[in-house]
């Protein structure tokens, strides 16, 4: 195969930021970055664009990264994307990374196409796994390539998607795929100031005024979270899924198809188009177990899935089942927790 990248970095992650706080989906990047470089043999870089942001520069490194580019500018206080996309673009190019990866977050999914157009290449999205490996076809053999695994065709395949011939190899990855690891204050790396170069095309646009709403469910955080499915029937079916989850200490979460029927707001869905979660314990009411919702849930400690079909999907990755009608089960299990 062709050479590329003889001295660049490993992989270059974009690290996002809103109002000097690092986003999560960056951090996890970063453990999964710091994976895959030191299977290449190479360094991990983060391009860090922001205003009076200097000090995220340590975290960074403490999460994998050996250097970091830091581009400080007051255009770049908050997040549009021509300005974004001149800073990481122009990051790429100079550095020469094989791999740039972006969190699949608002501002990620707005940016890295951008940024792909720009470098002439291709970008895979939404991908739930990231690994190195080899490649073959009738072109010819290759070596080290990132193996871009997403769901396709509405989720009833895992696609590997791969990048033979044009660098960087670029992907988008879901948040809360990637295990969050603790960071190592000990690790040392570089700090490379960059020149922001703006040139002008940051006043094409300008922010007025900014709202911000926090979210109400943290489902990432959650130890414990009790989901309902369309098996709940209604609105007020979930009402039963909120008192197991108060009584446990828990979160509510929901499928896809509970969402899209009305019972309850999307900010609780889990799977594929929703939050990808690894609670300790995950009790799954009335929901079928579709490959949707369980590649957002399947790495859960401890599942249990509760469901009048003996032949749902989710039965085959629960580690405890339940055959039966939920409106009979939760009351019980709520009783039974009670009396302990």
């Amino acid at each position: 195969m062709t050479e590329h990248n003889q001295n660049g970095l490993g992989v270059l992650v974009f690290a996002e930021q809103d109002e000097g706080k690092l986003a999560d989906v960056s951090l996890e990047l970063l453990s999964k970055a710091r994976e895959l470089a030191d299977r290449l043999g190479k360094k991990v870089g983060a391009v860090l664009p922001g205003h009076n942001v200097g000090d995220l520069a340590g975290t960074l490194i403490a999460h994998g990264a050996d250097v970091v580019f830091v581009a400080d500018d007051p255009a770049l206080a908050h997040y549009t994307t021509v300005p974004y996309a001149q800073v990481v673009s122009r990051t790429v190019k100079d550095s020469d990374p094989e791999v740039v990866l972006f969190g699949a977050s608002l501002v990620g999914r707005d940016l890295a196409p951008r940024v792909a157009s720009r470098l002439r290449t291709g970008l895979t999205a939404d991908c739930t796994d990231l690994q190195i490996g080899d490649f073959s076809d009738k072109s010819g053999s290759y070596t080290n390539l990132l193996h871009q695994i997403r769901p396709a065709f509405g989720g009833n395949i895992i696609a590997t998607i791969v990048t033979p011939n044009h660098r960087p190899q670029m992907a988008t990855v879901r948040e809360g795929v990637m295990q969050l690891r603790p960071g190592d204050p000990s690790r040392t790396g570089e700090v490379k100031k960059i020149d922001a170069g703006l040139d002008g095309a940051e006043e094409l646009v300008r922010i007025i005024e900014r709202f911000k709403a926090e979210k109400k469910v943290n489902l990432k955080g959650a130890s414990i979270i009790i989901s309902g499915g369309a098996g709940v029937g209604s609105k007020d079916g979930f009402e039963l899924i909120r008192e197991l989850a108060h009584v446990l200490g828990g979160k509510v979460g929901a499928s896809r198809a509970a969402v899209d029927s009305g019972y309850i707001a999307k900010e609780h869905q889990v799977g594929q188009t929703g939050t990808t979660v690894r609670p300790k314990v995950y009790i799954a009411c009335g929901i079928s177990g579709q490959v949707q919702h369980r590649v957002g849930m399947h790495e859960s400690s401890k599942i249990i899935a509760i469901n009048s079909d003996p032949g749902a999907p989710i039965f085959s990755i629960a580690h405890y089942g339940i055959v039966g009608d939920l409106f009979e089960v939760i009351p019980a299990l709520i009783e039974a927790y009670k009396q302990k």
